[in-house]
């Protein structure tokens, strides 16, 4: 459980369709990694060393150097029992620590309900990006969902003043509670009124912001601004979001891997130096996160869907450093070509759950899992 006096914040990164895990850690001294990835293989004198055995992609100086201060957790082999290759359904399992059936609650989504349990702040959890993810979905749980901060709203396409405001007062009596028309509208309508509010209440976060760190023109970088943006102006928001795309390499992955590592390791750097100079660093931790590995045999010009993956634990809460196995590479130990899992994500989120936000864990994970003590 965290020592700060001030409320734990998470923020999430999602990284969608499916990082490779053995060119983000690189078993660089096993020569197996090099015999089975000749076309997208890392040379062992270009990777940057955690240790005698294993090193970060080059592209990641900025996440390397955090982790040689002691802020980074590695979570090694990070997945889930019987893994699945369609980017959907596993990352549906991830979303809703269902492996077994497809779930309806997201675990985020349970955070934000037990984090808030009256629903008094419709900004207790915000995405940055388009649509909601699984993650936050749930029934009654008020979550913003924001494109770009600055023009976030209702109705915005409406640019003449008084006609806009005409159309936000119909939008208001339209979603106003109405007695007698059952509990759908009643949900419905209160996700109109959350709506307003929850713009009503960021339009104010830009105009409160400043900071001399420069993030770069990147979709991540912009999210993550966004995101310090809104942390900065201390709304009461507890759970963050945000993703990048791009990440299913089954061809080029020499090129298109390290360009998103490199865009997100700058991105997160420049996040926590932002955090740092708002003196509000010591109480955020940020989780990145994907479906699931590569194979670990290239296929002449990237990686197709494996399993056992790598998740990351970043800020200044974290005790940095390597947790769980690194998985065998030995043909024999291989699930059907791919590394196992030998993390159970869900006991992870229970670190996060449980020792970073002071919650119960089980009702969010769905049972009781091995916590890794990265917090």
């Amino acid at each position: 459980m965290t020592s700060t006096t001030k409320d734990p914040i998470l923020v999430v990164i999602q990284l969608t369709g499916g990082n490779d895990y053995m060119n983000t850690v690189i078993p660089y001294a096993d020569g197996r990694y090099h015999d089975n990835r000749p076309t997208v293989g890392i040379p062992a004198d270009q990777v940057l060393h955690i240790d005698d055995q294993f090193g970060f992609n080059p592209a990641i100086p900025e996440i390397k150097g955090l982790y040689d201060a002691g802020k980074v957790a590695v979570i090694n082999g990070i997945g889930y029992p019987t893994p699945n290759r369609s980017h959907f359904r596993s990352m549906d399992i991830w979303h809703t620590c269902e492996p077994e059936k497809v779930g309806t609650e997201g675990w985020l989504g349970r955070v934000i309900r037990d984090l808030d349990p009256k629903a008094e702040n419709v900004l207790t959890g915000v995405n940055f990006g388009r649509g909601l993810p699984r993650a936050m979905a749930l029934t009654g749980v008020p979550v913003a969902s924001v494109a770009v901060l600055e023009s976030y709203g209702v109705l915005t396409g409406i640019v003449n003043e008084p006609e806009r405001s005409q159309a936000l007062d119909i939008f208001a009596r339209m979603y106003s509670p109405t007695v007698g028309l059952g509990a759908t509208m009643d949900y419905l309508g209160q996700t109109g009124l959350d709506a307003l509010k929850g713009a009503d209440i960021l339009k104010a976060a830009p105009d409160m912001y400043t900071s001399t760190v420069e993030y770069a023109e990147t979709g991540i970088a912009r999210n993550l601004q966004g995101i310090a943006k809104v942390l900065t102006a201390d709304l009461g928001t507890r759970v963050f979001y945000t993703q990048q795309g791009g990440y299913d390499t089954h061809a080029s992955e020499t090129d298109v891997q390290p360009k998103l590592l490199s865009d997100l390791s700058r991105a997160v750097s420049d996040f926590y130096a932002d955090l740092r100079e708002h003196d509000t660093a010591d109480n955020v931790l940020m989780f990145v996160f994907t479906e699931f590995g590569r194979r670990v045999r290239d296929n002449g010009s990237g990686t197709d869907h494996g399993s056992g993956g790598v998740a990351f634990a970043i800020g200044d809460p974290v005790r940095g450093g390597m947790y769980s196995e690194y998985p065998s590479l030995a043909e024999a130990d291989l699930v059907e070509g791919d590394l196992a899992f030998n993390t159970d994500f869900r006991g992870v989120y229970g670190t996060l759950v449980e020792r970073w936000l002071g919650l119960d864990a089980q009702p969010v994970v769905g049972g009781s899992f091995e916590q890794p003590a990265f917090v």
